[in-house]
């Protein structure tokens, strides 16, 4: 099905939402719309709608419209929903349960595993999960590879259009989101990445989701504006509390404070606010607090008995070990336990910090 006139309409309107979602909730389709109008630069919107259509042809994007049958029903609920959406991948944003994870783009290290930990939590519980973000620097990029870790399809929204990753160093993520997620935007190919955008594409981000969750976020920034737009849209809010002088977690005391988002300290507490049904096998595996158990008795046919007993090291010491007393308590060569480090940190199972420290994901 050819989609120039819908794109065309995005186009010539795109400074004016309203009047386009107005014309087609009227006329029944954006064609017939197109037909009725008598409009300045409607030539040259649709010339760019037919370029944008060859270009979406030769580089296997899938359009999205408001007339689909299978548009994402939870963004259809939006005032202000997209009239066009562009996505690359097996984007399927109706499905199952969808949270949206947002916050500071310079997280703390406890920011980036408590993300790490919540998707985790979530996709142990949870049969059915898509994690969306914005692929920004910070906890949105930690959301989104805490997914892919975890087997969780994930929804990046840029800010641009598809012709292009921002921040080019997420491409790695970005191109392996395309097997189980995808990239998902309302912006033509050729859009910079201007602020404008980002505070656009937030919408998206609320607006796809049950539940929005800000993990830390300082007094101002982005995330507080999704947070403001999911409460627009009615969708659960939750924030992480943090400590009362933690710059990083301002804005989510705020929202906490103000009774704007409901707080949250794991994925248990998010499940049952949203009373979703949870697979019990996996939740009793995960929320051990067994060791043998809810790790190495899980993966025991993936780890060594040497790997074992580090991880079992790191687990009696919350703040971690550094790597000369780990080789010190196991009297191992300082290279086989660095060796083994690394294979644990590539498993997702550990982190390592600043100056040779190593500690347990948790």
């Amino acid at each position: 099905m050819n989609k120039c006139f819908d794109i065309a309409l995005s186009l010539l309107f795109r400074s004016r939402l309203r009047r386009s979602l107005a014309l087609v909730d009227h006329y029944g389709s954006a064609e017939e719309a197109w037909r009725h109008l008598d409009e300045p630069g409607m030539n040259e919107a649709l010339e760019q709608a037919e370029r944008e259509w060859n270009w979406i042809n030769a580089h296997g994007i899938r359009v999205w419209t408001l007339t689909d049958e299978d548009y994402p029903y939870r963004l259809r609920q939006c005032p202000d929903r997209p009239l066009v959406l562009y996505s690359k991948g097996n984007v399927h944003p109706s499905e199952g349960h969808v949270v949206s994870i947002v916050g500071t783009r310079r997280p703390t290290e406890r920011g980036k595993e408590l993300t790490n930990a919540f998707v985790r939590d979530l996709a142990s519980r949870l049969d059915s999960l898509t994690i969306v973000s914005g692929g920004a620097y910070g906890i949105d990029i930690a959301a989104h590879r805490a997914a892919l870790q975890y087997g969780v399809p994930t929804i990046i929204i840029p800010a641009h259009g598809l012709d292009r990753i921002y921040p080019f160093r997420h491409r790695p993520e970005a191109i392996a989101s395309l097997e189980r997620g995808g990239i998902l935007t309302e912006f033509p190919s050729g859009t910079e990445p201007i602020a404008s955008n980002f505070v656009q594409r937030n919408r998206i981000v609320a607006g796809l989701a049950d539940a929005v969750v800000v993990v830390e976020s300082r007094d101002k920034g982005g995330s507080l504006i999704t947070a403001r737009m999911a409460s627009d849209y009615n969708r659960e809010l939750f924030a992480f509390p943090g400590r009362p002088d933690d710059i990083s977690s301002a804005g989510c005391n705020q929202l906490i404070q103000s009774s704007k988002a409901q707080l949250i300290t794991s994925a248990d507490d998010l499940i049952e606010t949203m009373q979703w049904t949870t697979n019990h096998l996996k939740q009793h595996q995960t929320t051990s607090n067994n060791l043998q158990t809810s790790i190495v008795g899980l993966l025991a046919d993936d780890l060594t008995p040497d790997q074992q007993i580090l991880l079992a090291k790191l687990n009696e010491a919350e703040e971690g070990l550094h790597i000369n007393l780990l080789v010190m308590e196991t009297e191992r060569a300082y290279s086989d336990v660095s060796s083994d480090l690394v294979s644990l940190e590539l498993q997702g199972l550990i982190r390592s910090l600043p100056g040779g420290i190593y500690r347990l994901v948790r």
